[in-house]
């Protein structure tokens, strides 16, 4: 079976096939840099890194980029409220950025541009649109592009002009010919700080925020692209704007295939700063280990919305813990995976079939059983492998399922020596008064063949 994935522009299941055999270049929308990232952002980050991940366990070449955005109304007002410079903000934002991803086990992406870096080839693409009537000049200076003019405006959402005017409920403001129309240049305020205005043919001022993109992905992939992706927030207006403005001004696709991820809701609201729930990553790092926070995304598919809880993280920790008392008791061979394997091949169907995590950790489990029944290292290391490949179960087995504990080990293991001693000596209630003991102070132990082993509780 070869790999499909669904395709947002047409809205059907496509067969995979990228321009290049065996390379694929994929563009991600990244984060605007004005604040910490929430877990809205983790779960587009988590999402992108496992399509990229599987690529490369597929056997193509990736070249993946997710951009910055470093210069926007939000992270002007927010250097100015912290009497900060621009570049100073952004700097730190990005730092901070990269300590989360890194704490999720997100690899970093082959580009990372910063969309200052890039103000050359923005100004170049907005000079061609408005070469070919795709893009005019308004009295207050800005430049906006001209959606009516643009004929297939609107395929990615499935929506005419008149149906999005609708929809937006919006006035013409600023000049615009239509309130549809994106503004490609902005002119310089006088209330703006020097380092946010570019010289230009159009006069000082900085780019809008849909021409980034379109610029940064035709500059560092070419001008088509095999995958688009981000939210599905980001469906309408920004991707329908790029692509607008990258077709307008090359007269080829975008991209052949486009993807989107659904959101992370609270109380059935998108998670969003602007709506006020959301949870940085860095703070449920707090409560919460990496790995668990990766499978609670993991566990439903990428394009669904998904439910943020402390019980659901509760049920995603004790549910990732039976995985790895499988590896615990049974240590995993150093195995190469044999995709003909029974298991290997239903986890790469789901995988296959446009990303199925779900699908995909249930043979997980299916497997874990069969370790835990068999005892096979081969088994035990095929389970580490394939986990391997959405970047879970590489932790120390041991390590993983006794992290949180306030007992030192050899305290523990005195106790369990004595619960052992009581055994043989037919002191059942001794026995049973240790493991309670345990149990309250938050260590659950597990008796096998092999002996007695402790986790941490829940």
């Amino acid at each position: 079976m070869s790999l499909r994935i669904y395709n947002t522009l047409s809205r059907e299941l496509e067969e995979f096939s990228p321009l290049h055999p065996g390379q694929v270049r994929m563009y991600v929308c990244g984060m605007t840099v004005y604040d910490y990232c929430h877990l809205g952002h983790a779960r587009s980050m988590i999402a992108f890194d496992v399509v990229q991940r599987w690529l490369k366990v597929s056997g193509f070449d990736v070249t993946y980029v997710r951009n910055i955005t470093d210069i926007d109304d939000k992270i002007i007002r927010r250097a100015v409220e912290n009497g900060e410079s621009i570049r100073a903000l952004t700097d730190r934002m990005i730092d901070a950025l990269h300590e989360d991803a890194d704490a999720l086990g997100i690899e970093r992406p082959t580009h990372e541009p910063r969309a200052t870096d890039y103000i050359p080839q923005m100004l170049s693409m907005i000079g061609t649109l408005e070469q070919k009537g795709l893009a005019y000049r308004s009295d207050n200076g800005d430049v906006n592009y001209a959606v009516r003019k643009f004929p297939g405006y609107g395929k990615l959402s499935g929506k005419s002009i008149d149906e999005l005017h609708a929809g937006e409920r919006v006035a013409v403001l600023d000049g615009k010919d239509d309130p549809l129309d994106p503004v490609l240049w902005k002119s310089a305020k006088a209330s703006e700080p020097d380092e946010v205005k570019w010289a230009s043919e159009f006069g000082p001022g900085r780019p809008g925020w849909h021409i980034e993109c379109s610029a940064m992905a035709c500059e560092l992939l070419g001008e088509t692209l095999d995958i688009h992706g981000g939210g599905e927030d980001l469906q309408f207006p920004h991707h329908e704007n790029e692509i607008a403005q990258s077709e307008g001004a090359t007269g080829k696709p975008l991209s052949n295939y486009w993807m989107h991820n659904g959101f992370i809701v609270t109380d059935n609201e998108k998670m969003s700063k602007s709506l006020g729930n959301f949870f940085l990553i860095r703070d449920v790092l707090k409560k919460y280990d990496a790995e668990t926070i990766r499978f609670f995304v993991l566990r439903a598919h990428y394009r669904r919305p998904l439910n943020y809880s402390d019980v659901h993280l509760d049920d995603a920790r004790a549910s990732l813990k039976r995985l790895y008392t499988a590896l615990d008791l049974v240590a995993p061979a150093d195995v190469k995976v044999d995709w003909s394997d029974p298991y290997a091949a239903r986890f790469k169907a789901a995988m296959d079939e446009d990303f199925a995590t779900p699908e995909a950790v249930a043979v997980l489990f299916d497997l874990a059983g069969e370790v835990n029944r068999t005892q096979s290292a081969a088994q035990a290391g095929l389970l580490k492998a394939l986990g391997g490949c959405v970047q879970i179960l590489q932790d120390d087995p041991k390590a993983f399922l006794r992290a949180g504990t306030t007992l030192d080990e050899a305290t523990i293991q005195a106790q369990i020596d004595a619960r052992a001693a009581a055994k043989a000596a037919k002191d059942f209630a001794e026995a049973d008064r240790i493991r309670k003991v345990l149990l309250e102070q938050g260590i659950v132990l597990k008796d096998s063949p092999a002996g007695t082993t402790w986790a941490a509780a829940q």
